[in-house]
């Protein structure tokens, strides 16, 4: 088959769902499947250039909904050049847009939401949250209603995202979905992290990696630190991560009213090898999020051996629990404490078997073999035999 997948970006700062597209668009590869990706990036923008798929960028595409015209024109255009289509992320004009290509060709599609659905977005942003409920009644919901399914990454993540929105039914299920595997250079991995940060040299740390923004807990990683600091000196702290909110000025202040700024290292976004490395050389892999629909850096984690410290808001949390991979708390200062006092004050014998058990809770539930398969099985069975252009009102 030849798949089109439609994102708003992939800059690989914008996170989970770029990196989710690359795992299961390689495995497929091997599996003999094209991928091609349209997006509203602009032409001239860098990382285009070391994406590992054919990506047609219709932008630049002005403010941050996005739109342009030339994504729904390019999509008509060319639909006839694949089989099924594969739209990830809601609430930007990728999806819109790509909706009103896709409509318009013919070309049968499904929706990753990629958490976009969770009711932590009413709560948080309950203004917000009727503006979108008017964007889902006039346009976004209608891409949902669509598709020929959702996609969803977790039975937690389906019983979440139901009823979060009036009006457009949809039909949903639920897929595998994975995490990438580091290659098998442990000393290459961990002597590029220790190149970027030889201050950690001799010390044990805890790691957060991910953006570093207010969903992700980043104060109450920060405020649990400085409790626990003078009990394990030996101890220090890594937050890895774009600041794409200009949250990390506050966080270090909250750090100097601890006392604890010289212990905690921020070496900014990590990738390849070095990003390994962390993950690899880590007492444990913190993610103290309110919100998280997959997390696939926890499960980047435990593909390293590397045990999980996470809240019962990250949606594999029961995966992680059932398989002794790691500790769940609340996403509260109080459980992310206990996070972290579990994690440290448990004896080795106890910290290695958690490693053991976080390696199998990745390899029976996040390889991108089985994911890759789960979604191919799909989008065979809706593939489009012959693509004919149609004319079909918006």
């Amino acid at each position: 088959m030849k798949i089109l997948r439609v994102i708003a970006s992939v800059d690989p700062r914008s996170g989970g769902p770029v990196e989710g597209l690359k795992i299961s668009a390689s495995a497929m590869r091997e599996m003999g499947h094209e991928t091609e990706v349209v997006t509203l990036d602009d032409p001239s923008a860098a990382f285009l250039e070391d994406f590992p798929f054919p990506v047609h960028p219709c932008g630049p595409a002005p403010r941050r909904y996005g739109y342009t015209p030339k994504l729904a024109r390019w999509i008509v255009e060319n639909a006839q050049s694949f089989d099924a289509a594969v739209v990830h992320g809601l609430w930007n004009h990728g999806s819109i847009g790509g909706w009103q290509g896709l409509r318009r060709a013919g070309l049968p599609y499904v929706v990753f939401t990629h958490g976009m659905l969770d009711p932590w977005f009413r709560e948080a942003y309950p203004l917000k949250h009727w503006v979108k409920q008017i964007f889902w009644s006039g346009w976004q919901g209608k891409v949902l209603r669509d598709a020929r399914t959702i996609l969803l990454t977790s039975e937690e993540e389906r019983r979440l995202a139901r009823g979060v929105f009036y009006g457009h039914d949809y039909r949903e299920k639920v897929v595998a979905y994975a995490a990438a595997e580091p290659a098998d250079a442990v000393e290459q991995q961990t002597s590029a992290f220790a190149a970027l940060l030889p201050a950690l040299k001799g010390r044990r740390y805890l790691l957060f990696l991910s953006r570093i923004h207010p969903k992700k807990g980043c104060d109450l990683l920060v405020e649990a630190f400085i409790r626990l600091a003078a009990r394990y000196p030996d101890v220090d702290l890594v937050i890895a991560g774009p600041d794409e909110v200009g949250l990390k000025s506050a966080l270090i202040e909250q750090a100097k009213a601890g006392g604890v700024e010289h212990r905690i290292h921020w070496p900014g976004m990590l990738a390849g090898d070095a990003k390994w490395g962390a993950f690899r050389g880590a007492e444990a892999f913190v993610l103290p999020s309110h919100q998280e629909n997959f997390g696939i850096v926890v499960a980047e984690a435990m593909a390293c051996a590397t045990p999980v410290l996470i809240t019962n808001k990250v949606n594999i949390w029961r995966e992680v629990d059932a398989a002794g991979a790691g500790f769940v708390e609340d996403d509260t200062a109080e459980g992310t404490e206990k996070l972290l006092g579990r994690l440290l004050a448990l004896p080795e014998p106890q910290k290695l078997a958690m490693r053991h058990s976080a390696k199998s809770c990745f390899q029976n539930h996040f390889t991108a073999k089985a994911a890759a398969a789960d979604l191919a099985n799909l989008l065979s069975s809706i593939r489009s035999p012959s693509v004919e252009p149609k004319k079909a009102p918006v």
